[in-house]
């Protein structure tokens, strides 16, 4: 039989999808230093541009330690968005002049995702990228995107590392400078390379006591000039020394005990071990990526209509070997700390979990799944974090794993008696950053998009009343009679 169609299949998705909002020549993503330079330089050569920034992040993100590590160190200003936004004008004088050289500024404006037509989808209008703020989500044409999006904290655990007052250096350095709303008073900073020490002399200057810094290795880390630097504010490194636990009590950290005996009064441990390139939006849109020792681990590798500047780009290459430096940071505290230290604060897994490859505690754990452990996972080849998470539930809280990825896949390393750069890097998925279904649903989606939601799922009946599937049986019945699929 000769069959021949006319006409649109209602069914395809292309044309379907909404258009974005507007189109801009270069999007630039975060305003730092480097962002706001790109955006102006951009736009200086005529070019439009528009310049977005989380920040100010919402009391609630920050609260879930997005997109830093904070600690549950903010004081009650962050909850306050006009006074947050106001304090960011205030501390970058540089976004004022962006705006003057004609750039768009949005503040409190997240980039959840960038998609391009590929493998993966071949029905989009052009390459857009996902933009979100406290009350919608919509899309933005571009021709081409400058990530510059910074570091995020490492996060490391020990006993105690779960309750407020256990922070990152960026998270603090953040909340010192932009936000102007730190809620310590003494803190213990662990590590002694440049971050650490910076942090300190930062802390310091801005009248925060430092109770000392705290080193696993024999001498410190940093260049001898910011040693010089330390030492004038009088200010003491333990090296040979690592955390053992932290005390708390009803407002978080209290004290910290050290591997040498020694108790340390702090209501902030500042864990300054290092930075980490943020590449969610470049990994999400399955850019390249390869690992960078001396430069903070994974940096992009920038493409045609992609590029990447500032810390996101990769740290300052001094020839330090961060990567080495954490794993000997993390083979420390795991032989110090007990077992049932947990990993992923998100869903209370531990470091036995982990290994195990169990599920956490509130979860049944049947026979089978007893059974199992890394060194039976690692009989069928090399771990992957992904796998780990699934089945352990690590990294699938409301942090995005941002306090858990890069842990889980050093102890995988540590545990297999592999290289970091071996195990695989866990993959990112958008929206790169939590955010409540109400703002990430498309509201105004445009119909040709809703007349064929029940068959793209392959299940012709899955939005038909039952009391009308006798007849929707009939009609479909007839439909393959009439298209062939019935011989």
């Amino acid at each position: 039989m000769e069959l021949n169609f006319t006409g649109t299949d209602i069914c395809a998705v292309n044309g379907t999808r909404s258009a974005p909002e507007a189109h801009y020549g270069l999007v630039v993503v975060g305003a730092g230093p480097s962002g706001v330079v790109a955006a102006i330089e951009a736009a200086k050569a005529g070019t439009k541009v528009l310049l977005v920034d989380e920040n100010p992040v919402s009391g609630a993100l920050m609260g879930n330690d997005v997109p830093l590590y904070f600690g549950g160190r903010m004081t009650a200003a962050t909850q306050n968005s006009e006074r947050m936004l106001e304090a960011i004008f205030m501390s970058m004088p540089e976004l004022e002049t962006a705006m003057e050289a004609g750039v768009e500024l949005l503040l409190g404006t997240t980039a959840w995702g960038v998609y391009r037509n590929g493998p993966g989808v071949a029905s989009l209008p052009e390459q857009v990228v996902g933009l979100a703020d406290a009350e919608r989500s919509w899309l933005i044409g571009f021709d081409h995107i400058t990530l510059a999006t910074g570091a995020r904290d490492l996060a490391m655990a020990f006993p105690g590392w779960n309750q407020p007052g256990v922070m990152g250096a960026a998270a603090l350095q953040m909340l010192l400078t932009r936000y102007d709303a730190f809620a310590g008073h003494r803190i213990l900073v662990l590590g002694s390379h440049d971050l650490a020490i910076e942090t300190a002399i930062m802390a310091h200057a801005r009248g925060v006591e430092v109770a000392g810094l705290v080193e696993v290795r024999d001498a410190p880390q940093a260049s001898a000039e910011l040693q010089a630097k330390l030492a004038e504010t009088g200010i003491a490194i333990h090296c040979n020394t690592a955390i053992t636990s932290a005390k708390g009590g009803m407002d978080g950290v209290e004290a910290a005990t050290l591997s040498n005996g020694q108790e340390v009064a702090c209501d902030t441990i500042c864990v300054a071990i290092g930075l980490i390139p943020s590449i969610e939006l470049v990994d999400a849109m399955h850019g390249g990526r390869s690992l960078n020792a001396t430069r903070g681990g994974y940096v992009p590798l920038g493409e045609a209509t992609v590029s990447a500047v500032g810390d996101c780009a990769g740290l300052a290459d001094t020839g330090f070997d961060h990567v080495a430096y954490r794993m000997e940071w993390m083979q420390a505290l795991t032989t110090i700390s007990a077992d049932d230290t947990i990993i992923c604060q998100c869903e209370e897994v531990t470091r036995a979990d982990l290994i195990g490859v169990q599920p956490p505690n509130y979860l049944s754990r049947p026979d089978p799944m007893c059974a199992r452990s890394l060194d039976t996972l690692l009989q069928d080849g090399p771990a992957n974090p992904d796998q780990i998470k699934r089945l352990t539930r690590a990294g699938m809280g409301v942090c995005q794993g941002r306090r858990c990825r890069d842990q889980v896949a050093m102890l995988l390393a540590l545990e297999s008696g592999k290289p970091f750069g071996s195990i695989p890097l866990a993959s990112h998925r958008a929206p790169v950053r939590p955010l409540p279904m109400k703002i990430m649903a498309d509201w105004n989606e445009p119909e040709a998009m809703s007349a064929a939601w029940d068959v793209w799922f392959g299940i012709p009946t899955q939005w038909v009343p039952v009391e009308d599937l006798g007849t929707q049986y009939e009609e479909d019945h007839r439909q393959m009679l009439y298209t062939g699929m019935y011989e």
